[in-house]
């Protein structure tokens, strides 16, 4: 599409141009139609933490909270903090409660007795605020310049293999075997509707068709619909959709967490490694996060660097400061983002779509399950092979980058943890060079994301 066709496609009325000056979508080469379907796609890929989030806070096991009130504050950081994101930073990112800092809240600290519910929303809003004042000093660009490119690339490609591996086991096809810790499912309905998922988008994607992962995600959703109303296969829907009933669909939203939080904790010494855990992994899974999917999507700036990288990770600091108001696990830029960058998203007007389309599941959740895991997955492994792209750019003779970079990218699915990637290479680079007597070429800020490294490895023997 030409320049003169964007632009005119985006000025069409009064509001039209308001958008095109708002995100400069002609400037991004994108247009609205392009932006709507990139956020509906990064909605529709993770959606299921509306649901998955509240079970986990909710568990009796761990924080115990009420299943309704945490789903209405799940649904309105994430609408809000997304549109947020992309009205402030004009990048695609969307923003949930992070999945894994929320079981370590549930049952870590509050199911486990450190801290009480209250404590934890007060521990979140203090990390947030401490994250925003860092976003807001050089130390945001100097955690940029601490990342070797090497590294980045390493995390694009160790985030593309995570999506797989999240996509397999929401899919069923990897489970969990207790002599090899994963095996591959046996063969069946759900199974090959995987497996036609995945190779139908496939085939839109190298047909170029406009909204493959969308029109993927659809018809194979629908396709299992028509298979289970023929009776082949009943499991293939959710068991909680079939029995749905009109009175269920909907329900007014639960405030009960709302402003319940404790500011006192930040006088207990012992809660000061927790408060140090959240803001550290939530500020090395956004900036993993930026970096990996800015540089598959050619989201960068004139000096390579992810674009509005300071803006960006101010609006997801503060994402995680107005958790605790409203009562959540902290939020956090989600990796699925990177479904709506494939899809075209390159502006905040993505974020703002994506945001959007939250909000009508603080009535509706239960609708949510119409859309099975098994339909999302094949996208979810599709963008796995394409954030592959920047292990291209990595000098594989030269060891000195290659090892921090293949450490980066395996230690991300292999521990379920964006932050221990960046962790294992960042801890790896920096003593590779020690080693080599090349310390003059490890920088100050290097020196201190090493530093906050080595603390994340050794921080849990202390909890």
């Amino acid at each position: 599409m030409s320049a003169e066709t964007e632009t005119k496609e985006n000025s069409t009325g009064g509001f039209g141009e308001f958008l095109e000056k708002t995100f400069k979508l002609s400037e991004n080469k994108t247009t609205v139609k392009t932006e709507v379907l990139a956020g509906i796609t990064s909605f529709m890929t993770m959606a299921y933490i509306i649901v998955v989030n509240p079970g986990i806070l909710s568990n009796e096991y761990g924080a115990n909270q009420d299943f309704n009130a945490i789903l209405f504050s799940t649904v309105l950081i994430s609408a809000v903090m997304t549109i947020v994101m992309g009205l402030m930073s004009n990048n695609p990112y969307a923003v949930a409660p992070g999945m894994g800092l929320n079981a370590y809240i549930s049952f870590a600290l509050v199911g486990g007795g450190t801290i009480t519910w209250e404590e934890m929303m007060g521990a979140i809003i203090i990390a947030g605020a401490l994250l925003t004042i860092m976003s807001l000093t050089p130390i945001s660009s100097g955690v940029l310049k601490a990342i070797p490119k090497s590294l980045r690339f390493g995390l694009a490609a160790g985030i593309g293999l995570f999506l797989v591996f999240i996509g397999l086991q929401d899919a069923g096809v990897v489970i969990n075997n207790d002599a090899t810790l994963v095996g591959m499912n046996n063969f069946g309905l759900t199974f090959a509707l995987f497996l036609f998922g995945l190779i139908f988008t496939a085939v839109l994607m190298l047909k170029k068709v406009n909204g493959a992962f969308l029109i993927g995600i659809v018809t194979t959703a629908i396709l299992g619909v028509i298979f289970s109303i023929g009776g082949w296969g009943t499991n293939v829907i959710d068991e909680n959709f079939q029995s749905i009933a009109i009175t269920e669909i909907a329900a007014l939203p639960d405030t009960g967490t709302f402003f319940k939080f404790d500011l006192g904790v930040i006088l207990k010494p012992a809660l000061i490694i927790p408060i140090f855990t959240l803001a550290f992994t939530d500020l090395f899974d956004s900036v993993s996060t930026f970096l990996g999917v800015s540089e598959v999507g050619g989201l960068l700036d004139e000096n390579g660097d992810p674009k509005n990288f300071k803006r960006t990770l101010v609006a997801d600091s503060l994402t995680t400061f107005v958790s605790g108001f409203f009562g959540t696990s902290d939020a956090t830029t989600y990796i699925e983002s990177a479904a709506g960058v494939e899809e075209g998203g390159r502006t905040g007007l993505t974020a703002v779509v994506t945001g959007l389309c939250f909000l009508p599941f603080m009535f509706l959740s239960p609708l949510l399950a119409a859309v099975p895991l098994y339909a999302t997955a094949p996208v979810l492994v599709l963008l796995g092979v394409l954030m592959f792209k920047p292990l291209a750019n990595i000098d594989w003779t030269n060891l000195e980058d290659a090892i921090p970079a293949f450490l980066s990218m395996v230690m991300i699915p292999f521990t379920y943890s964006i932050t221990n990637g960046i962790v294992f290479g960042v801890i790896s680079f920096v003593l590779i060079k020690i080693v080599l007597g090349k310390i003059k070429e490890i920088n100050a800020w290097l020196w201190l994301t090493f530093i906050f490294s080595v603390g994340a490895l050794i921080a849990p023997i202390f909890l």
